[in-house]
């Protein structure tokens, strides 16, 4: 045995919740007498202790005099996040067998070997709750009796006896704060807010004043709004009372009013204890907008229970929407909830956590970097993370199907191979899309920057326009400059701007959102600026964003100039407020495309709004050739055919034209070969000897004209003078 060492709880990392781990740093280590893996005992005030295996901490806790358990190991000391418990090392011994009781039903024979697994080199002591992580819901087991007596240590010869489903509430539903990621800052204003005042009120009583009394949470759906409530109140060991809409609402006079009025007595009566609101709009909408009555008295009837008369002891009261303006404005008051927290959408260290907190009960392969699949999953909340994980689960049951009967039992060695991988994820990734995208969500298309003949100045700007403030932010930051904010892609019909976007949507791996229109402009008065609200505003929750109009001069025409009752006109407005309005746009790029540049509204071309007018030429011979290279790639050529000499011919056309042209080419071959009520064997032998012929691109030439002529082409390049601001057109016009 050692001395005591008193510390402070913190929590622990996310890689470590479910394992029965405790980390110390290599000084405090050293004073407690234990080197990395030996077990210490863990004791709170009140005497109840608990066993771990000690690991180093990271380098960041070094010097501070800290012990990071998980919620797990909190628990069974009774104890929270920021309380002092002593530490001592003690020796292990081994356990011969110990008798285990789940708190709800499963199937034991088929998990019985992965939780022997999962508990192998675990210290337990009877009465201790056990936490085991599955992709699904964790398992919670209590430690029914020991043999030996004391902490002992599970091995591969322990012998673990299974004891009936427990009666005592199923602790596998309690949430820590392991199981959150992402949202530190934010459960930290809630800790302060709630878990502080619950825990230690005489803080509060020394500064004269009251705790707050109610927290507003709203965000998108699936950021963990509902989450945070739950692990707050695990954490703080208050009484949860969860309020849906529904249950609360009655067709009878007075009893919507009763039903809330029990709740906070109850509340009060078993205090302390948190009230939680799920979507409060539904039950406490604003009074002006609303006809019925039974609302308006339920909404009346929360009031004077928050902040009325009569006080409510010790109970606070936490609400979660995603509409924060749709609820009464009496609600949002100090005194009733007192202060509002945002729960956005993660970052990319916040999607790391959060795959690392879903990924704990599940098998998978050694190398397995989750840190790309983090950086793929923009705009990705909790929830959608969650449903990628359990998609990528089934992408690896998918594999073992042909190896497994489905009446039989599955074989421990076909057990053991079970495993998910890197491309299970990237498969699963392909069918899962954003939540707040799914109304405007674009399938991108696989175009990449190779699939484009020719362009490379346009290309490059794009990459600098649009790739590099997403993948590199810190060199911006690092010369306080601020990206582009939209670019205009402006030329004859058919040279490659739409395929420039979707190469652009492709390669900068962000969200892409697609704009026709068409779709904007609606008859009624006010839609269509709505329409263009929520499309940026969808984009902002889930930036990085590149949202894509095509043929943006029908959207935005030169303000009056139509006949349409001001509908673009509106339109127009509201496009320059969101570009460059008040409110800020973070992480959005926003990309158009227009072969008529000179009627749209001057307003949108200045630098701030569009600030690269981007020429997008007819192609010369180099590019020409690059473009029939990629149109003929797998197609049976003669030997006789010059690509050069077919991008001479071809002076004066666009990429779409020469697409064309290698189209109609094709088409000839066939007719000459393909004849009326032909065999299939027929079939493949005249299908393995067509060849494109020089003829066939002559004929093809010939047929195909180029869709601009040279006099509109002049035009265009007389426009870009006027219009481009980018060294693109520069070179072009030279």
């Amino acid at each position: 045995m050692s001395e005591d060492l008193i510390v402070r709880v913190a929590e622990a990392n996310h890689r470590d919740a479910g394992r029965g781990i405790a980390r110390l740093s290599n000084e405090l280590m050293q004073k407690v007498g234990a080197v990395s893996g030996d077990i210490i005992e863990i004791k709170s005030k009140t005497k109840k202790r608990t066993y771990a295996r000690v690991l180093p901490a990271n380098l960041d806790d070094e010097g501070k005099s800290i012990i990071r358990i998980d919620g797990n190991l909190r628990s069974n000391a009774r104890v929270g996040i920021d309380d002092q418990v002593s530490v001592r090392r003690v020796i292990e011994k081994e356990a011969e067998k110990i008798t285990l009781a789940p708190t709800r039903a499963f199937p034991q024979e088929r998990l019985s070997r992965s939780i022997h697994r999962n508990l192998e080199g675990r210290p337990l002591e009877k009465g201790q709750k056990i936490r085991i992580e599955t992709v699904n819901n964790p398992i919670t087991l209590i430690v029914r009796s020991t043999v030996p007596q004391g902490p002992v240590v599970v091995s591969r010869t322990t012998h673990i006896v299974m004891d009936k489903p427990t009666a005592e509430t199923d602790a596998s539903e309690e949430v820590s704060y392991e199981d959150i990621g992402g949202l530190k800052r934010e459960l930290g204003l809630m800790r302060e807010m709630i878990e502080l005042p619950l825990r230690h009120p005489e803080l509060f009583d020394k500064l004269g004043v009251d705790p707050p009394k109610g927290v507003l949470l709203y965000g998108p759906p699936g950021t963990g709004k509902t989450m945070i409530a739950k692990a707050v109140a695990s954490e703080s060991e208050a009484n949860f009372i969860p309020i849906s809409g529904p249950e609360i609402i009655s067709k009878y006079y007075g009893e919507s009013e009763q039903k809330l009025r029990e709740i906070f007595e109850g509340a009060e009566k078993e205090g302390p204890s948190i009230i939680f609101i799920d979507e409060i709009d539904s039950i406490a909408p604003k009074r002006d907008d609303v006809v019925g009555e039974v609302e308006r008295r339920v909404v009346a009837q929360l009031l004077s229970l928050m902040d009325g008369l009569k006080s409510r002891g010790k109970v606070i009261v936490i609400a979660a929407t995603n509409r924060p303006n749709s609820i009464d404005q009496a609600l949002r008051r100090g005194g009733r909830f007192d202060r509002e927290i945002e729960i956005g959408i993660p970052d990319r260290s916040g999607r790391l956590q959060i795959l690392y907190v879903h990924t704990r009960g599940m098998p998978i392969e050694k190398g397995m970097r989750l840190d790309m699949i983090a950086d793929m999953t923009h705009g990705f909340v909790g929830a959608d993370l969650s449903s990628l994980c359990k998609e990528a689960a089934m992408h690896a049951l998918r594999r073992m199907l042909p190896m497994i009967s489905i009446e039989e039992e599955i074989p421990p060695e076909i057990m053991e191979q079970l495993e998910v991988t890197e491309a299970d994820f990237l498969d699963a990734h392909r069918n899962i899309e954003p939540s707040a995208l799914r109304e405007v969500f674009v399938e991108v298309p696989h175009v990449t920057w190779d699939d484009i003949g020719g362009l490379d100045q346009v290309k490059q700007e794009l990459i600098e326009a649009v790739e590099w403030p997403l993948k590199y932010p810190e060199m911006f930051e690092s010369i306080n400059t601020a990206p582009p904010r939209g670019i205009l892609l402006f030329g004859p019909p058919g040279t490659g701007k739409t395929l420039l976007a979707k190469a652009v949507a492709n390669e900068s791996e962000a969200n892409f959102i697609s704009i026709k229109g068409p779709e904007l402009l609606s008859k009624f008065v006010g839609e269509s600026e709505k329409a263009v609200r929520e499309t940026f505003r969808k984009a902002k929750q889930a930036s990085p964003t590149v949202i894509f109009f095509d043929e943006l001069d029908s959207m935005v025409p030169k303000r009056g100039m139509g006949f349409d009752s001001q509908a673009t006109e509106r339109v127009v407005s509201q496009i320059l407020t969101e570009i460059d309005g008040i409110e800020e746009m973070k992480d959005i790029v926003i990309v158009a495309a227009t072969n008529r540049p000179d009627i749209i509204d001057p307003a949108l071309l200045r630098p701030g709004r569009f600030d690269r007018l981007i020429y997008v030429k007819s192609p010369e011979k180099e590019e020409r050739n690059r473009i029939f290279n990629i149109h003929l790639e797998g197609k049976p050529l003669s030997e006789d055919i010059s690509i050069s000499e077919l991008a001479d011919m071809a002076e004066g056309y666009v990429g779409a034209d020469i697409q064309a042209v290698c189209r109609e080419a094709a088409m000839m071959a066939l007719r000459e070969n393909i004849r009326p009520k032909m065999t299939k064997e027929e079939v493949h032998e005249a299908a393995s000897g067509i060849v494109l012929q020089r003829s066939h691109f002559r004929k093809a030439l010939s047929r195909v004209r180029p869709s601009t002529s040279g006099s509109e082409m002049e035009i265009y390049v007389e426009t870009a003078r006027m219009f481009s601001r980018s060294p693109t057109s520069e070179d072009s016009s030279n």
